[in-house]
C-alpha cells in the first residue's frame, strides 16, 4: 500500500489537459465510478479505470475504526498507483474522531479525502453519520472547517439533497460546505428517506452547480456513458458519478459504447476474479466475487446450470476452469456464427 505524501503519478499523460481540478489535483475525464460498499474495491476500481473511468472513490470507511487503527478498515484503502487520482471516503459525526481518522487516512497517500454525507442506511444515518450530517448544516460546517485546516490534501463531500421532502436543504448545505473548505461537492439527487427509490432530482443537482464555484458531480439514475455526458452538459457539472449501473459492467465507462459479446464478458469477468484473488487471496476472493459474477452474467445467454456453477464455485481453480470452459464455448459459437 502506498504511503506518505501523494506523488504526481496520477495516470495522466503530459498531453492530457485536465478537465477540472479538485483543489490542486488535476482530473482528466467527466465520468467516474461512484463509491459503493462491497463493490468499489481496488480490483474493480482499476478495471473501471482501464475502461475509461476518470477516477474513483474507495468504499466508505468508519472514522471510529480508522481512529483505532483497525486493520480491516485500513485494508479498504489499499489501492494501485494507476488508480490515481484516488479519493478516500470516510464517515462519522464526531469532530475529534473524524479528524484523527482523516489524518490517519492521509498518511496512506490519497489524492483527496471525502466525507460521506449520503449514506441512508439506518445504523449510519440515524446515528448522525452519513446523511445524518445533513440535519445540522452549522455543525457540519464547523466540522469541515476543522478538517480543511488540518489536512494537506483537498477535502470534499458527497451529499444528498436533504433528509426528506420537507427538509430539502441542499442549497444551504452546498453554501456551507463551500465556505467551510470543501474543494468539490458530489450530489446524489435523492433524499435520505428515499434511499434508492423514486427518481433522482437532477434539477436540484444543477441548482447546486449553479450556486457554488467548486466542482460539482451529479449522481443518480445514470445508465450509460452517453446519459452521463448529456447530464453533465445539461446541468453544468464538472462530472457525473455512475454507481449501480456500473456493477458488473465496466464497459459503461467506454466512449463510444459498443456491443459486448459473451466471450468478452466472460474474459473480463475472469480477469476481474484473478485480480481479486491476487488482492484478497483465493479463498476470500471466491466468496467475495459471487456478487460480481451474478451481475456479469445477468441477462446473458448462459444456461441456468452454468450460472449456478459460477455462483457456487468452491475454489479458485474451479472458478477459473469453469470460466475457461465457458470462454471456449462462447468463442466457438462466435466462430460458427461468423462462418
Amino acid at each position: 500500500m502506498p504511503g506518505g505524501k501523494p506523488q504526481p503519478d496520477r495516470d495522466i499523460q503530459p498531453t492530457d489537459a485536465p478537465d477540472f481540478f479538485i483543489g490542486d489535483v488535476p482530473v482528466v475525464g467527466r465520468v467516474f465510478l461512484s463509491p459503493m460498499a462491497g463493490f468499489s474495491d481496488s480490483p474493480y476500481r482499476l478495471l473501471c479505470r482501464e475502461h475509461g473511468a476518470g477516477f474513483s472513490f474507495t468504499e466508505f470507511v468508519s472514522a471510529h475504526a480508522l481512529s483505532h487503527g483497525c486493520p480491516e478498515a485500513l485494508s479498504l484503502f489499499r489501492f494501485h498507483e494507476h488508480e490515481r487520482p484516488i479519493i478516500f471516503q470516510i464517515f462519522g459525526n464526531d469532530r475529534a474522531r473524524l479528524l484523527a481518522a482523516a489524518l490517519r487516512a492521509q498518511e496512506l497517500g490519497p489524492d483527496v479525502i471525502d466525507i460521506n454525507m449520503g449514506c441512508s442506511v439506518k445504523h449510519v444515518a440515524h446515528k448522525g453519520s452519513g446523511a445524518g450530517l445533513l440535519r445540522d448544516p452549522v455543525a457540519t460546517g464547523r466540522l469541515f472547517e476543522s478538517l480543511a485546516r488540518a489536512l494537506e490534501v483537498p477535502l470534499t463531500a458527497k451529499i444528498r439533497i436533504g433528509w426528506d421532502p420537507q427538509n430539502l436543504n441542499y442549497r444551504e448545505m452546498a453554501r456551507v460546505l463551500e465556505s467551510s473548505g470543501a474543494a468539490m461537492i458530489s450530489v446524489h439527487g435523492r433524499t435520505k428517506v428515499q434511499g434508492y427509490k423514486g427518481v433522482a432530482d437532477w434539477e436540484a443537482i444543477g441548482e447546486v452547480a449553479a450556486r457554488v464555484r467548486v466542482p460539482v458531480l451529479g449522481n443518480g439514475d445514470v445508465r450509460s456513458f452517453e446519459d452521463a455526458r448529456a447530464r453533465q452538459r445539461t446541468y453544468g457539472l464538472a462530472g457525473v458519478l455512475i454507481g449501480r449501473a456500473a456493477m458488473g459492467n465496466p464497459w459503461i465507462f467506454e466512449n463510444p459504447a459498443r456491443p459486448i459479446g459473451e466471450a468478452e464478458r466472460i474474459g473480463v469477468m475472469r480477469k476481474h476474479f484473478e485480480s481479486m484473488a491476487a488482492h484478497y487471496g483465493e479463498a476470500e476472493a471466491v466468496v467475495l466475487f459471487r456478487k460480481h459474477a451474478a451481475r456479469y452474467i445477468a441477462g446473458g445467454t448462459l444456461l441456468r446450470a452454468h450460472r449456478l456453477a459460477l455462483l457456487t464455485a468452491a475454489s479458485a481453480p474451479e472458478f477459473a476452469d469453469l470460466c475457461g470452459e465457458l470462454l471456449g464455448r462462447a468463442r466457438s459459437c462466435t466462430d460458427e456464427f461468423a462462418a
